[in-house]
């Protein structure tokens, strides 16, 4: 079998922890044997960002914009913990953030839905995609520690050099303080972005803030969104026979346990990383969520939702067999190699990453599955196996479903 000739490469974002060991066996597996992969390749492994003081997350943020299109492994967000355990020089920010506030953009997250096993919500009929604005807020805050008695004051200085001052707090004691920011230029990205989105899937756009009681910061993002929906999609929205909703982020989580699914939820910074995390578990697992950054100059980086699955790792560095979901980790690489034949007219390379993901699903729904995924599966045969026995299981399907194309 020939294999599949890419012309562009890909940027490959390395990770850390059981994730990379992943990686590594995703890309040998069920890609390497198919493809002659192209990719131009940064090590975010959190021991590579401390040697370099970070640049490397930069250099691959600034790769994505030459090439387009990223695919992205789990990384390590250092708190006092890694500090200590990989003697880090400094408490690197996250790269997530790093990457998404020069790509600017939104992250979309859609659950990976499958034949037995069903939301832990038993309204939700259809998979909820949560759109995260994907710049600025707390992930781009600015905090100080206070020691001691003072006051805390929010101070803007103008271009023309007029200095605008208000009061925080007045101190007593020791306490802590933070500012975080956003721009107008982003959050309008944002909501075309989730507009674009909803139109192109014909679904529902709810969106959430809490603007009675940020009367100035959360209203701005009520208030761009309204406007752009007026002036530019209102009619489109009408004739597509889809709805733009707003309501305040509680009674938003009221709305969506409530609701059958099939709609997209926009959410700010901090609310889509948690609302997330808490739509793939109720559908099952957060190892069953895709998630792309899309930015406004049509820049793509695909990642898996989750983490670096710690836990996992320290079984698998003391020899211990390891039973680790790969799903989030593998639709990142087809939904990036997808969107990569997509934008390089390279119909095998869309067609492969189909398969892939067909093959996945299918080894699932035959009873083969992850541990995780056999404790919430309906099914009523099930076959536990470790990750790279459920790998090659679907490298088996994968090439039925190339036999058959």
């Amino acid at each position: 079998m020939n294999k599949i000739k890419m012309n562009v490469p890909l940027v490959e974002m390395d990770g850390d922890e059981m994730t990379r060991i992943i990686w590594k066996s995703i890309k040998e597996i069920l890609l390497q044997p198919y493809i002659e992969l192209k990719t131009e390749y940064y090590d975010l492994g959190l021991k590579k960002r401390d040697e370099t003081e970070d640049q490397i997350t930069i250099e691959a943020a600034e790769a994505t914009k030459k090439y387009g299109v990223a695919v992205k492994c789990a990384t390590i967000t250092p708190n006092a913990q890694r500090m200590e355990e990989y003697k880090l020089k400094q408490m690197w920010k996250s790269p997530n953030a790093t990457i998404r506030g020069i790509l600017d953009g939104t992250v979309f997250r859609t659950p990976i839905t499958v034949k037995g096993i069903s939301p832990l919500v038993s309204t939700w009929k259809k998979p909820i995609t949560i759109a995260r604005h994907a710049y600025g807020d707390v992930y781009r805050g600015v905090e100080y520690r206070v020691e001691g008695p003072g006051v805390a004051e929010l101070l803007f200085t103008g271009e023309n050099g007029k200095m605008i001052r208000k009061p925080i707090f007045n101190f007593q004691g020791k306490g802590v303080v933070m500012a975080m920011h956003n721009i107008v230029l982003s959050i309008a990205s944002f909501a075309r972005a989730c507009f674009n989105y909803a139109l192109d899937l014909k679904q529902d756009l709810w969106f959430s803030t809490k603007d009675t009681i940020s009367k100035t910061y959360d209203h701005q993002f009520k208030d761009i969104f309204q406007e752009i929906y007026e002036h530019e999609y209102k009619n489109r929205f009408e004739e597509a026979n889809i709805e733009y909703f707003y309501t305040l982020i509680d009674d938003a989580v009221a709305r969506v346990i409530r609701s059958e699914g099939g709609f997209i939820w926009a959410c700010k910074n901090y609310d889509g990383d948690v609302m997330s995390d808490m739509v793939a578990t109720a559908f099952g697992s957060l190892a069953m969520m895709t998630s792309v950054l899309v930015s406004p100059e049509g820049y793509y980086e695909f990642e898996a939702a989750h983490g670096t699955v710690t836990r996992h790792y320290y079984k698998y560095l003391k020899g211990e067999e390891t039973s680790t979901n790969p799903m989030a980790t593998l639709f990142a690489w087809t939904g990036a190699l997808r969107k990569r034949g997509e934008l390089d007219g390279l119909n095998d390379l869309t067609q492969f990453a189909t398969a892939l993901e067909k093959a996945a699903l299918a080894t699932i729904e035959a009873g083969i599955m992850t541990k995780d995924l056999a404790q919430i599966s309906a099914l009523p045969d099930k076959k536990v196996v470790n990750t790279e026995q459920f790998l090659l299981e679907i490298q088996k399907n994968l090439n039925k479903c190339l036999e058959q194309q």
